[in-house]
């Protein structure tokens, strides 16, 4: 990945990234995903893709709700990432996971009720985004739901002095450039609609969901 994005994590970043996002969230992360997964309606028996599934954090607050009849995959490129994945969900037996680049074609063709991608989408190209958008949508059964869990739209240049310094100083170029991303357009392109949003962090953090029509 280009000097542009921030999103491929190895070495130190990965094997230390929960810990930086309790503290980045002072100790709310948890309770932060565990309210986004409720919004996704998730139920017993879904099949679950999450795409850039890092450490697996976020798959085991899913799998509390799938019960034993759901199923999870996960699918990321950094293997210290996946290492702790497959250690973190260990106890599930229905939750695999696949080393692979998310933007890259990816093996699956209407299985999946949900597909999931948190805090990852903003760090591509656009030419990527739509790849990981196309494969959100084969992956997806007709009627299932993308749920695209990162920044909201927000004019940056407007916020105040110490957030826009922050976040230019410690998120990557593409980053910025999402806040001013019509991604439900890019969506639609696709054969997405029927959006539902949700908002949290003073509205600068957007849970969206857009439905596989057709």
């Amino acid at each position: 990945m280009q000097q542009r994005s921030h999103i491929e994590i190895e070495g130190w970043g990965a094997r230390h990234y929960d810990l930086t996002m309790d503290l980045l969230l002072v100790g709310r992360y948890q309770a932060f995903i565990e309210r986004a997964v409720q919004w996704m309606d998730i139920r017993k028996g879904d099949a679950i893709l999450d795409l850039g599934s890092g450490t697996g954090r976020n798959i085991c607050v899913m799998l509390k709700t799938l019960g034993s009849t759901g199923v999870v995959v996960g699918v990321d490129i950094s293997q210290e990432m996946l290492n702790q994945a497959r250690k973190r969900c260990s106890v599930y037996s229905q939750v695999s996971f696949l080393k692979q680049r998310i933007e890259q074609p990816l093996p699956y063709h209407e299985e999946f009720t949900k597909v999931f991608i948190s805090f990852t989408l903003h760090g591509f190209e656009d030419e990527d985004k739509e790849n990981v958008i196309g494969n959100a949508y084969r992956a997806l059964n007709p009627g299932g739901i993308f749920w695209i869990l990162d920044y909201n739209e927000f004019d940056l240049d407007r916020q105040w002095f110490p957030f826009r310094w922050a976040f230019r100083h410690f998120e990557c170029e593409l980053a910025s450039e999402f806040l001013s991303l019509d991604l439900k357009e890019m969506l639609a392109h696709h054969g997405f609609g029927n959006f539902v949003t949700h908002l949290v962090l003073r509205d600068y953090v957007r849970l969206l969901g857009a439905e596989k029509l057709g």
